[in-house]
C-alpha cells in the first residue's frame, strides 16, 4: 500500500469529535505479513517526511522512564507514535514499553484513528527484516536460528516464512524455559522447531540467524557464521547495546534499515569506534535496496548483516494499512 492511497486516506466524518479507537486484536489481524511485507516495500520505495525521533527522559521516585515520539507524514497521511519505557516494570510484572499511535489527515490535522502501538511496532519491526531477507539471505535458506524468545522473536518464524522456504527453526534464550515456551508454540502452529542447547552450534547451522534481545555484550560471534549466512540484528537501539562481536561487521556486507543506525545502535558505534569497519563500509539502506539503488546478496558465499533501529515510516506505513483494513473479516 503505498502512504498517499486515497483508500488510506480520510473518511467522510474524518473531523467528528469521536476517534476510532483500533484495539490490538484488529490491528493485529489487519497486518498479516504477507500483505505488510510488500506495503512496507512500497512505503520504503516512496518514502516518508521523518522527523528526528524525540526521546524524553522522564524521572520517577519508582522509577525512571522514556517518553518517545516518532513523527512520520506522507501523501495525506500524517502519524505519530508515542511510547513509554520504563524498564522497571518488569519487576512489577508488565510490559517495560507501552506504545500508542495517532493517525491523521495530513491536509487538515483531523485525527482518523487511536490504533495499537504495540502491535504496529512488533509486527512492522520483524517484517522490516523480513523485507530486508528477501534482498540478502539465500534464495533457498531454509534454516532459520531466533535468539530471543520475546514478542518480537515469537513473530520471526512466520515473518521470514513469508519470505524464504523457512523448514526447520531452532531457538535460543538465556532464559531455557522461555526458549522452550516459544519452540511449543511454533510447533503448534506448524513449524519443525527445537530449543537450542549451544547457540554456537546452532549458529553454525543457520542459513538466517535474527537477534532480538537486550544484550549489551555480543552474544554472535563472527567466526560463527559460515558462507552464506544471513545475520538480522534488531536488539541494539542504543550505544551501549551490542548482539554481534566485531568480527561479524569484519567479515559481512553490512545493511542498515535507515542511517540512523550509525549513531544509534552499537552494533555499528561499537566497530565503528574500534576502527574494524567506516561508515563507508555500509553498503546501503533499505531504502536504497527496495528502489535498486544498491544490489542485495552477490553471490552465495557472503556473509550478509542486516541492522535495524526502527523507522517512523515504517510505522506509518503499518498503521495506513490497518487503518484501511480495519472490520475486514476476511483478510485473505
Amino acid at each position: 500500500m503505498r502512504l498517499d492511497d486515497p483508500t488510506a486516506g480520510p473518511e467522510k466524518g474524518a473531523g467528528d469529535a469521536t476517534v476510532p479507537v483500533i484495539g490490538a486484536v484488529e490491528t493485529r489481524d489487519a497486518l498479516p505479513f504477507d500483505a505488510l511485507i510488500p506495503a512496507l516495500k512500497a512505503a520504503f520505495i516512496a518514502g516518508a517526511t521523518v522527523p528526528e525521533r524525540h526521546h524524553h527522559h522522564i524521572p520517577h521516585p519508582e522509577g525512571d522512564g522514556v517518553l518517545l515520539l516518532m513523527p512520520a507524514w506522507s501523501g495525506s497521511l500524517l502519524g505519530t507514535k508515542i511510547a513509554t519505557i520504563h524498564p522497571g516494570n518488569s519487576a512489577r510484572g508488565l510490559p517495560s514499553v507501552h506504545s500508542t499511535y495517532l493517525l491523521a489527515d495530513a491536509a487538515t490535522g483531523a485525527p482518523l484513528a487511536l490504533l495499537d502501538g504495540n502491535e504496529i511496532t512488533t509486527r512492522r519491526t520483524i517484517a522490516v527484516s523480513a523485507l530486508a531477507a528477501s534482498f540478502l539471505a539465500r534464495e533457498h535458506a531454509s534454516d532459520l536460528l531466533i535468539v530471543g524468545a520475546g514478542r518480537i522473536a515469537a513473530l520471526a518464524a512466520e515473518a521470514f516464512a513469508a519470505v524464504r522456504p523457512i523448514r526447520t527453526v531452532s531457538v535460543w534464550n538465556r532464559d531455557a524455559a522461555k526458549a522452550e515456551r516459544l519452540v511449543a508454540e511454533l510447533r503448534a502452529t506448524g513449524f519443525a522447531a527445537e530449543a537450542a542447547t549451544s547457540l554456537e552450534d546452532a549458529a553454525r547451522r543457520a542459513g538466517i540467524v535474527t537477534c532480538a534481545t537486550p544484550s549489551t555484550a555480543p552474544i554472535i560471534h563472527g567466526d560463527w557464521l559460515q558462507p552464506g549466512t544471513h545475520l538480522d540484528l534488531i536488539g541494539s537501539f542504543t550505544p551501549a547495546m551490542r548482539e554481534a562481536d566485531d568480527a561479524c561487521f569484519a567479515r559481512g556486507q553490512i545493511y542498515v534499515d535507515t542511517r540512523d543506525a550509525l549513531a544509534e545502535a552499537g552494533d555499528l558505534t561499537g566497530p565503528i569506534a574500534a576502527g574494524v569497519i567506516t561508515v563507508d563500509d555500509i553498503r546501503g539502506s533499505l531504502a536504497d535496496l527496495c528502489t535498486g539503488r544498491v544490489a542485495g546478496r552477490a553471490s552465495g558465499d557472503d556473509i550478509t548483516v542486516f541492522k535495524s533501529v526502527g523507522t517512523a515510516l515504517a510505522d506509518l506505513a503499518a498503521a495506513a494499512m490497518a487503518y484501511a483494513r480495519r472490520g475486514v473479516s476476511d483478510l485473505g
